[in-house]
């Protein structure tokens, strides 16, 4: 049984570029599926699928690599973990290698990078950073 999804994922996503994978698979959820958009709008992998799977949905990943076979992603880190939330107001929303990241952040108005949370002027949980 896995606690943490979400670390899994992102751990998922880690090892496949380190390995040099084109695609991974994880099983789906919508905030996963969430994430896995502000990954695409924020060009760090080529895109997703939702697929069915023997049990369930699965997500079909597409990593994204540089034209000399090195990983766009240089850095994913969860940050908010189940025995330790973050959270953050409007006016302390993280800023990722110097501005240079992202930053994922699950608002009440659903998941946005920081950037767009902050424009809102709305915190949330900050789930992870990637860079």
């Amino acid at each position: 049984m896995l606690t943490d999804p979400i670390a899994d994922y992102l751990t998922r996503i880690r090892n496949g570029l380190t390995a040099g994978l084109m695609t991974i698979e994880v099983p789906s959820s919508r905030l996963k599926l969430e994430i896995s958009r502000i990954l695409v709008e924020q060009g760090y992998i080529v895109g997703f699928e939702r697929e069915p799977a023997e049990v369930g949905e699965k997500i079909t990943v597409q990593l994204k690599y540089t034209d000399d076979r090195r990983p766009v992603i240089t850095g994913i880190e969860r940050v908010s973990r189940p025995g330790r939330r973050r959270y953050v107001d409007r006016g302390s929303v993280p800023r990722v290698q110097g501005g240079t990241g992202t930053a994922i952040v699950t608002t009440s108005k659903g998941v946005m990078t920081g950037h767009e949370a902050k424009k809102e002027g709305i915190g949330g949980e900050v789930l992870a950073y990637v860079w």
